[in-house]
């Protein structure tokens, strides 16, 4: 038979282990608690026995024993918790509160024989009892034998009813247990239940579905917390991947109607006999091309946000930084700008160098392509006062606007003004994937401004966690141009 929901959830079931481990612990406190104070009642007992003992054997050895019978007359009237009786050689009864000895006739034993017996008398109501006992019986010189013993049933009866009270106490804690622990099951069935309603939801394909915040702190709104989290960046991810597909459809029919035109054309031509078959298939070739390397970008882009940067290792930043200003320098001055770099030494980093090589191509590219001529460009590689490592390419050309700077990161995002220039929207938004998957930050400001009718520009800076703390996507820094 299964057991409800409540009674198999694992709180309920840690309520369960820690009552029994309290039980067991209990029963064992509660056993060494009576024996431990059994011993010491007995033991108290068997001190007073021995004083008395040696009192009256006193008196009878300095007095005889007519001074010993007054002596335990005079005890027995008093009254008290002792047992006594003076017997002669036969075990007849001389004097004693007690008619019989309770001990059974046996040999002599120097020093007394000692026994616990039980007592029977009777209460105030005249119901039969059996107490505790305890008593010794010691040989006199003359052959009488003296008993001395002493009535515990007080202490007895304490003890049975401290036991008894820890019994209910315990009791009492099972109760209060059990109860608490269906009470802490219920709560967390019904947080276990918001959260399972979530996922369920989710698995139905509703990825709007959040858990409610609780305001408790606890671990459940925690987890709630994280799985709200998680559901945020995957309904991110799920629109992002709508966005590009629809991008990818959107960008590639242009080259695709364009390749197909372009074909139908130069078969047209070479069926005229105006063209070679040749010249055609290079045309077709080179839209290929373009075709693959947005696909290739994309799907890079992809590989950087699923799995981070792939066979990270250590090297020098500024070699790389050097290597990629020489090889743009060129294409600068091509184009009739003043290009210049500033490259502090010993940047050390740990990263994948081909994907940050890329990253950095694409920044000095966007910015070479987007200068007019006549413009500059800065590239620049330090250390911040934070320890960071900065990439930065600062130019004059027409820049960004503020509004667009967080939206020119993202796939497929191309302004109007750059609309005339060939490329599919891809750059910035694989920077900002090699930025992150390395624990970085890709950060866009106005450039220098307005100059001369140049500008304002844009200064892109590519920042990056410095060695022994890249990969971790929780490193920060100041923000200091």
């Amino acid at each position: 038979m299964k057991l409800p929901s409540l009674f198999r959830r694992t709180p309920f079931r840690l309520t369960l282990l820690f009552l029994a481990l309290f039980v067991t612990t209990a029963s064992a406190v509660l056993a060494y608690v009576y024996l431990a104070s059994a011993s010491e009642a007995r033991a108290r007992a068997e001190a007073g026995v021995k004083s008395e003992v040696e009192a009256l054997t006193a008196v009878y050895r300095t007095r005889g024993l007519d001074a010993l019978n007054q002596a335990l007359v005079d005890r027995t009237l008093r009254g008290g918790s002792y047992l006594y009786l003076l017997m002669d050689k036969d075990r007849k009864t001389i004097t004693g509160n007690i008619s019989t000895s309770p001990l059974d006739p046996g040999e002599v034993v120097q020093g007394g024989r000692w026994e616990s017996f039980r007592l029977t008398d009777t209460d105030d109501e005249g119901r039969v009892r059996r107490r505790q006992a305890i008593g010794v019986e010691m040989p006199l010189s003359g052959g009488e034998q003296l008993f001395v013993g002493e009535d515990i049933g007080d202490i007895e009866a304490y003890l049975a009813r401290l036991t008894q009270a820890l019994w209910g106490a315990m009791i009492m804690v099972l109760v209060l247990g059990v109860g608490g622990g269906l009470w802490v099951s219920r709560g967390v069935e019904r947080a276990m239940g918001g959260l399972n309603r979530v996922v369920g939801a989710v698995q139905e394909g509703d990825l709007k579905a959040r858990v409610p915040d609780r305001h408790s702190g606890d671990e459940l709104d925690e987890l709630g917390q994280g799985l709200n989290g998680m559901l945020d960046r995957l309904e991110a991810s799920m629109a992002s991947i709508r966005h590009a597909g629809d991008a990818i459809a959107h960008d590639l029919r242009s080259p695709l109607t364009r390749m197909r035109a372009k074909m139908e054309a130069a078969l047209i031509d070479a069926e005229a006999g105006r063209t070679s078959g040749v010249d055609a298939l290079g045309v077709a070739l080179d839209e290929t091309d373009a075709l693959l390397k947005t696909f290739n970008t994309v799907l890079a882009i992809a590989r950087l946000q699923a799995g981070g940067a792939p066979d990270p290792r250590l090297f020098d930043a500024a070699d790389l930084a050097v290597d990629m200003a020489e090889l743009y320098e060129p294409a600068g001055e091509d184009k009739g700008l003043e290009f210049s770099a500033e490259i502090e030494k010993g940047l050390m980093i740990e990263g994948n160098q081909p994907f940050l090589a890329q990253a950095l191509a694409n920044v000095i590219d966007n910015a070479i392509k987007y200068t007019p001529e006549g413009g500059a460009v800065m590239f620049r590689a330090r250390r911040r006062s934070s320890g960071e490592i900065e990439f930065s390419v600062t130019d004059n050309g027409p820049g960004v606007p503020d509004e667009d700077r967080d939206r020119v990161l993202q796939r497929f995002v191309r302004l109007d003004n750059s609309r005339t220039e060939p490329g599919s929207g891809l750059g910035l938004s694989l920077v900002t994937a090699v930025a992150e998957a390395h624990g970085g930050r890709v950060q866009l400001d106005e450039g220098p401004g307005v100059y001369d009718g140049r500008g304002p520009g844009l200064r892109v800076a590519l920042v990056l966690p410095p060695a022994n703390a890249a990969m971790d996507n929780s490193a920060g820094g100041s923000a200091d141009a």
